[in-house]
């Protein structure tokens, strides 16, 4: 096995990742965890406990991944994770960005403000939230695709808390 692709844990999601997600239809826990550890590290434990209160890690993953996989309509896609798995926006948005990169982006903290965005995340329109007012001013920004947009956003949110620290 090569574990250098674990190194730049970024384009092993988006190259191996999603082609076997593609390819399968589901993704194994290895794979989801890889996602999960990506967008943040802290939360893997708790969310490893929430899929296991529901029975088989395994077969859990295979079935909310294949799940996703089956359906159309990417506000469904979205729902399902944040409502029938209970996962955060910025969490269900993270994994579907690594699934279907073209039609979703990430939602966190760094790119909402830099949108100046009011936190949606705990509201019962959200999805709704999602798709009409952070993903069409995502669009806008520079870059050729949701993936470049989304980390100049970040960038430049890191680089204005960088000189804030610099000051």
């Amino acid at each position: 096995m090569d574990y250098s692709k674990y190194y730049n844990l970024e384009d092993y999601l988006f190259r191996e990742v999603q082609s076997n997600f593609r390819r399968r239809g589901y993704l194994t826990p290895e794979e989801f965890f890889c996602i999960i550890i990506w967008k943040a590290n802290r939360a893997k434990s708790k969310i490893k406990d929430k899929i296991l209160k529901r029975g088989n890690l395994t077969k859990n993953i295979k079935k909310l991944t294949n799940e996703i996989s089956k359906t159309s309509n990417n506000k469904e896609k979205l729902k399902i994770l944040l409502k029938k798995w209970n996962f955060s926006l910025p969490m269900a948005t993270a994994i579907l960005t690594v699934l279907y990169p073209n039609d979703f982006t990430i939602y966190d903290i760094r790119t909402r403000n830099q949108l100046d965005i009011k936190d949606f995340s705990g509201r019962k329109n959200q999805i709704d939230k999602y798709f009409s007012d952070f993903l069409p001013k995502v669009k806008k920004q520079p870059g050729k695709n949701l993936r470049d947009k989304d980390r100049y956003l970040w960038g430049k949110s890191f680089h204005e808390d960088l000189e804030k620290f610099l000051r």
